[in-house]
């Protein structure tokens, strides 16, 4: 694994972190939040990915920079592989659309090529995958804001004290079987039933850079990503002074 002197790029230069399966960059705004310069990659086309971004495969891209030596640029790896693989939201909930049972598994050849890297990385999923460790898992109110979504991390090379779970104020906002209930979160996903407006949304989720139901449904809190890529560069600085 990289040591903690290989991610010093020199005075004012920021170490950069390279964001896989980038979607619309809620992970990556976190870690530009938490000091890092920040490279995408998705296979859609992202015109409101606010950092550089590479269209494209991302395994693909992955392992060439990998064979050219140019993941040495990096000093850490984001990656969000698509969840839909036998994900309990998808085979349960979306049973009755014939939905989960043709989606590829992304998680563990998205794992191989990342311990090929040698350097630090993260996995992130949501609740229902089973196929990463859960290492870490972060909650919106743990950030004071206006969704639940409950998100799993498996880090590689690195760890980091667990936070502990925050009580939720409430209940989601929104119809569930039938039934309305009101609450201080809104539902960040699909739509209809209740579900929030875009504003709504992009407040509940602290997303002003893109206005496309799709993108900020999928998206991670940047909140997330800036508590990692805070807790990343303070593990790396205490390992650069010992």
């Amino acid at each position: 694994m990289t040591q903690p002197t290989d991610i010093r790029r020199g005075r004012g230069e920021r170490p950069r972190v390279l964001d896989v399966f980038s979607c619309a960059g809620g992970a990556g705004a976190g870690y530009h939040r938490a000091g890092f310069a920040v490279d995408g990659v998705d296979i859609a086309d992202r015109p409101n990915y606010p950092f550089p971004y590479h269209r494209g495969d991302a395994l693909t891209y992955l392992a060439h920079l990998i064979v050219t030596g140019e993941i040495r640029r990096y000093a850490f790896v984001h990656a969000s592989p698509p969840c839909q693989d036998k994900c309990t939201l998808t085979v349960g909930t979306n049973a009755s659309q014939g939905w989960g049972g043709t989606h590829v598994d992304l998680v563990e050849p998205t794992r191989a090529l990342l311990d090929r890297t040698g350097l630090p990385y993260i996995i992130e999923q949501p609740n229902g995958r089973a196929k990463i460790r859960k290492d870490l898992t972060l909650c919106g109110e743990m950030f004071g804001l206006g969704v639940i979504r409950h998100r799993n991390f498996e880090l590689g090379g690195w760890s980091v004290n667990r936070p502990a779970h925050v009580a939720h104020r409430g209940r989601v906002r929104g119809w569930r079987h039938g039934e309305y209930f009101d609450g201080p979160y809104v539902a960040a996903y699909g739509n209809g039933g209740g579900k929030p407006s875009v504003p709504e949304l992009q407040a509940a989720m602290g997303i002003d850079w893109t206005d496309v139901r799709e993108e900020l449904t999928e998206a991670i809190p940047p909140a997330y990503g800036e508590w990692i890529g805070r807790a990343f560069l303070a593990r790396t600085a205490q390992g650069v002074a010992a």
